[in-house]
């Protein structure tokens, strides 16, 4: 679905024109259209992806870690959260 909404808004289409068209191929919805808000939802967490590989990588070596016995150390705090 996502491959399909970044093809088609890159040729200029919006995401209201374009989501009629999709599906959602498992689950409870199966075969019933996304929510516009869904497709947002799916864009959104494209770009954060996008913009941010270095943390999808750490959560992926977290996840593959916390799979074997041994528990992964803590990350050092990148800001002083005291101020807040």
């Amino acid at each position: 679905m996502l491959h399909t909404v970044l093809r088609r808004r890159a040729n200029g289409e919006s995401v209201e024109q374009i989501q009629p068209d999709l599906f959602i191929p498992t689950g409870k919805c199966k075969g019933h259209n996304p929510s516009v808000a869904s497709v947002y939802r799916a864009l959104a967490e494209h770009a954060k992806r996008e913009a941010y590989p270095e943390a999808v990588e750490q959560a992926h070596a977290d996840f593959a870690a916390s799979r074997t016995a041994t528990v992964p150390e803590p990350r050092p705090a990148t800001t002083d959260r005291t101020s807040l």
